[in-house]
């Protein structure tokens, strides 16, 4: 191959495999992430001019200026025929590279997600917050499309989200959706909160809660009446509330907890673990329902370490941490031992539990 070459026909190679990423770098062949795992796609390395056409091919001509500026963008990209893909252009040593994440249309149902049903239930709350949190790239943004797939199926709603960018595209059911794309259709998820409490929503997605004035203005809409869905990127339940309160100065902490206390529905906690038969992943998670004794370690600072053993305690509320879940996977043989430990929380107290019922020697 010689020449610069365009992206369609990588792109046609991820959706094609069934990849969730592609990656575009100078020196290296692209790569697409299947299962976790990036492979290359059988062609040349990239050069400069490779990945620099890329952006010039892909990017809105909005941001050019602000790429050349800050050497990053996020922006969406469609492609007939191909599908849509959210897009991160950098700059890496001095060369502009390129990561495509594949957009769906039309969220997987909670069900066939294979997701606890206390989700369900979660999502028909009337008002509150519920939190889906966890690293990049562990499903989160599936698990809340699911989630609002099934709002958009059961209660005729006004649902507005506010993404960034949109990476599962909604279509009116029984409920009405309206998807907001920061930097396309509002400036930032702050100001579109604002404009939201002026829209008669009955549910608000937040993309995700990146500062103060984004978890004030969700806090203050969960309080007023309305059912408000967010994402973080924390490891488990207690560290999600010592994020929220860290987001606030000393003096307004203990309003933000009562806030909090009061608001709060839920967190959903996720990670990805291998699947034992090889055939991709499956998620784990730990699940956090704002009962009364919850709610009493998140208003109290001296009690919210004790978040994890009240978890573990509340399965007939369908709470359960992460070592509760794969324990259930193991037994299930949907998960290995070894797996299981990588992904663990306290990889001691699952290998005592596992011996106590007899799955391990």
């Amino acid at each position: 191959m010689t020449g610069n070459v365009t992206i369609e026909p990588f792109l046609r190679a991820l959706v094609e495999s069934g990849g969730s990423d592609l990656h575009c770098k100078v020196g290296s062949p692209p790569r697409v992430r299947i299962n976790g795992s990036l492979r290359k796609l059988q062609t040349r390395d990239l050069t400069a001019a490779d990945t620099e056409g890329m952006v010039a091919e892909v990017m809105r001509k909005d941001l050019v200026e602000l790429f050349a500026r800050t050497n990053e963008a996020d922006f969406a990209f469609s492609l007939s025929g191909v599908g849509r893909f959210r897009v991160n252009a950098f700059r890496s040593r001095g060369s502009a590279g390129l990561v495509f994440r594949r957009v769906s249309v039309g969220a997987i149902p909670l069900e066939e997600l294979g997701l606890p049903s206390i989700l369900a239930s979660l999502a028909l709350e009337p008002r509150g917050l519920v939190l889906v949190t966890g690293p990049t790239g562990v499903g989160k943004s599936t698990t809340l499309a699911g989630m609002i797939d099934h709002i958009n199926n059961n209660r005729e709603v006004h649902i507005v989200t506010v993404e960034d960018p949109i990476e599962v595209l909604h279509f009116d059911k029984l409920g009405m959706i309206n998807q907001r794309e920061v930097r396309v259709d509002t400036e930032d998820f702050s100001t579109a909160l604002r404009a939201a409490m002026r829209q008669d929503p009955d549910v608000i997605l937040v993309g995700e809660m990146r500062d103060q004035e984004t978890v004030k203005a969700a806090l203050a809409a969960s309080e007023t009446g309305h059912f408000v869905m967010s994402t973080l990127h924390t490891t488990d339940a207690q560290e999600t509330v010592n994020r929220i309160i860290d987001f606030f100065p000393p003096h307004e902490q203990k309003q933000v907890r009562l806030s909090l206390a009061s608001a709060l529905r839920g967190i959903v906690c996720q990670r990805l673990v291998p699947r034992a038969d090889g055939e991709g992943r499956c998620v784990t998670m730990e699940i956090c329902i704002n009962t009364g004794r919850i709610a009493e370690a998140i208003a109290d600072p001296d009690k919210t370490s004790l978040m994890n053993d009240l978890i573990a305690e509340g399965a007939y509320y369908g709470m359960q941490t992460f070592d509760q879940h794969l324990v259930a996977l193991i037994r299930d043989g949907a998960v290995t031992l070894e797996a299981a430990m990588s992904a663990s929380t306290n990889p001691h107290d699952l290998t005592v539990e596992l011996r106590r019922l007899g799955l391990v020697a």
